[in-house]
């Protein structure tokens, strides 16, 4: 079992920067092997992909909207994850969900095998 719990949220004005993390830990699990990513949810609306990076950090992939403005990261020796988020936009508030996936980095809600708890951003205008 994977334990994921996210971290750094919070209210911030338009044109802000965030930065995310993410802390993966499991009795018998090896993050190196496990793809990360991120995700959100806007209110009223469905679970979205935001980024994902690869297990060993070579590979990143940002849905359109996170493209130029968030860059995913991860430090294996500490077992984190983290999303900077910058110039923000109120369109950016969500709730914000870290997902793992082993041997592949998820992309989809579907191939997402774990998922933390959440942390909530909201974007004044």
């Amino acid at each position: 079992q994977v334990q994921l719990v996210e971290s750094g949220g919070g209210l911030v004005q338009a044109g802000d920067s965030l930065r995310l993390s993410c802390a993966a830990s499991g009795r018998t699990f090896s993050f190196s092997s496990y793809g990360m990513g991120w995700f959100r949810q806007p209110p009223g609306k469905d679970r979205e992909f935001v980024a994902a990076i690869s297990w060993s950090g070579l590979n990143t992939y940002y849905a359109d909207p996170a493209k130029g403005r968030f860059t995913i990261s991860r430090d294996n020796a500490k077992n984190m994850v983290y999303l900077q988020m910058k110039s923000l936009k109120p369109e950016d508030t969500a709730v914000y969900y870290c997902a793992a996936r082993e041997k592949a980095s998820p992309t989809t809600v579907a191939a997402s095998e774990f998922w933390g708890q959440g942390t909530q951003v909201t974007v004044s205008s």
